[in-house]
């Protein structure tokens, strides 16, 4: 294994997996669900430009894209993607993204609590393009971080 990988790795353990273990997937739902309401407050806060729609199209895209990737965990097949194809129409305002980012984190929960209903599921391991093996859990506590971290770019 390169340095690299040892490296991505122990990140990967400690920023990622870890905090996910002290959650169950239900509660990950549960988390997933509230966070949906302070980022509604920091996207609604937001102007409607260019960059903020943007970058709300990139926190929607990575969204979906890791919903496929939990539907791998519920029996779906693997498919090596990117998240770009995911994301929203480019003509959307940024009032429409708002609405369309909410549906797509009620659908994140709902995967959410699928995945905490199915042992199969619970137990899955499902890769991801640059941090490598990931848990359900460990999806969950990402795109709750990546959303949130991605959100503070709004202005």
């Amino acid at each position: 294994m390169s340095l690299y990988n040892s490296l991505r790795d122990m990140i990967v353990r400690l920023v990622v997996e870890r905090p996910a273990l002290r959650r169950s997937t239900d509660a990950w739902a549960e988390a997933l669900a509230a966070s949906a309401a302070t980022l509604k407050a920091r996207m609604s806060a937001s102007a409607d430009t260019p960059v903020n729609r943007q970058q709300l199209r990139h926190i929607i895209g990575l969204e979906r894209w890791g919903q496929r990737r939990l539907r791998v965990a519920l029996g779906e097949p693997f498919i090596n993607d990117e998240m770009d194809e995911y994301q929203p129409p480019v003509d959307l305002s940024l009032s429409e993204l708002i609405d369309v980012f909410l549906n797509t984190r009620d659908e994140t929960v709902q995967l959410a609590r699928r995945c905490a209903a199915d042992p199969r599921a619970e137990s899955a391991i499902v890769r991801h393009n640059q941090l490598g093996p990931l848990s359900i859990r460990g999806w969950l506590r990402y795109l709750d971080l990546h959303a949130s971290l991605e959100a503070r770019r709004l202005r």
